[in-house]
């Protein structure tokens, strides 16, 4: 008995290690996989983490504004273009479309999403944040594997720039259009009367083909300042640039306009130094000068008077024509380098000026690396600056 009891615990007790060692296998085992499991985990969540964060910096790159809702409208990914177009601060994730966008056909159109499901070269106009803004907004429903509506993605192109430039080609065009058709129709008409008979009164034959001959010289004058404006904006102009004396090619201009200013007994003064020299286009430069001095005589008062002077400020001469005239209103100031643009339309047709000379002398200072500007009060004259690098 004692030997059979001696066996059975020597059993139960091999028995209970063996069972022992396998549990704890069995624990081990289990521990192990844990954590294994907690690795992949942590692994997998930094993958995603880093996905996101590559996805986010590729979105935030894009020049497109994108927006990514859920299904309840509340913003999953918003990039900055996005947040600069609709003045919010990404990612904006505790906010709906509505409360982030502050506009409401934006969420419309998000709503709209999940019974169309597609929406495709929509534009919208932004008058409420910022600046007028035309967008044009492309945009996808999102469904989950059930077919079941999960939310949108809406992609927005800035079409702003290219509305504007739209805005001034029309512009430009009708211009062109008025311009060209003053002259003709003065051209016609003298043309007609002289067939009409006309030619037969040598009185009326002598003003009618001086009225032709006037207006075909204005119609000449736009075509060329037409060209040289075609040549500076695709910008294939050449410039010789060489040193220049600056008080030379402004006494050059002076003596171009000597008769036009007399006409009107009007002074014009070289007010340069002989030391300043500027690395120019001769040409181009007498130019600027011929235009902001022509225009001085033109618009200023009778018996008025030009200046012209110049000084050296970092390694730049910045030029100043200033006229005594009847001076250009502010907003008139901030638009008087436009094509056609006229601060006053009746005493510019009365002087036959195409529009185009400040427009020419802006393109040419810039085609030099100078910049231009206007200073100006109504009644006390205008200064026009240009600048030119130092030769």
């Amino acid at each position: 008995m004692t030997f059979a009891l001696i066996v059975v615990c020597s059993l139960a007790g091999a028995f209970a290690v063996a069972w022992w060692l396998e549990r704890r296998r069995h624990l081990v085992a289990e521990e192990n996989h844990r954590r294994d499991l907690a690795e992949q985990r942590a692994h997998r969540v930094d993958e995603l983490r880093e996905q996101t964060e590559r996805t986010v910096a590729l979105f935030d790159r894009m020049v497109e504004g994108l927006i990514v809702v859920d299904a309840a409208g509340r913003i999953r990914v918003a990039n900055r273009a996005a947040g600069a177009l609709f003045g919010f601060a990404p990612p904006a994730t505790d906010c709906t479309i509505l409360e982030a966008t502050r506009h409401h056909e934006v969420a419309a159109l998000a709503t709209r999403l999940e019974r169309e499901g597609e929406i495709l070269g929509h534009e919208l106009r932004l008058e409420a944040v910022g600046p007028l803004r035309f967008l044009q907004v492309n945009a996808l429903a999102l469904r989950d594997p059930a077919g079941r509506w999960d939310g949108a993605i809406l992609v927005f192109h800035d079409l702003t720039r290219l509305r504007q430039l739209e805005a001034v080609r029309q512009e430009f065009v009708a211009n062109v259009s008025h311009e060209l058709r003053t002259p003709l129709s003065l051209i016609k008409s003298a043309a007609e009367t002289l067939l009409d008979g006309g030619k037969d009164d040598a009185a009326a034959l002598t003003r009618f083909l001086q009225i032709i001959d006037k207006h075909a010289n204005r119609l000449t004058l736009l075509i060329d300042d037409l060209l040289m404006l075609s040549t500076l904006d695709s910008g294939n102009v050449r410039l010789n640039l060489q040193p220049v004396s600056l008080r030379a090619a402004v006494q050059e201009a002076i003596d171009d306009l000597k008769m036009r200013a007399g006409s009107r007994g009007f002074t014009l003064e070289n007010n340069v130094t002989a030391d300043l020299i500027a690395q120019a286009d001769s040409d181009r430069l007498r130019q600027v000068l011929s235009n902001l001095l022509d225009n001085a005589i033109k618009y200023g008062r009778l018996e008025g008077r030009a200046a012209v002077s110049a000084q050296v400020i970092d390694k730049r001469v910045e030029v100043a024509v200033r006229d005594d005239g009847p001076g250009i209103a502010p907003d008139a100031c901030a638009r008087i380098f436009e094509r056609f643009y006229r601060a006053d339309k009746a005493r510019s047709r009365e002087q036959g000026g195409t529009g185009l000379g400040l427009a020419i002398v802006k393109h040419v200072v810039q085609a030099h690396g100078g910049e231009v500007r206007v200073e100006s009060n109504p009644g006390a004259g205008a200064t026009f600056f240009f600048t030119l690098p130092v030769a």
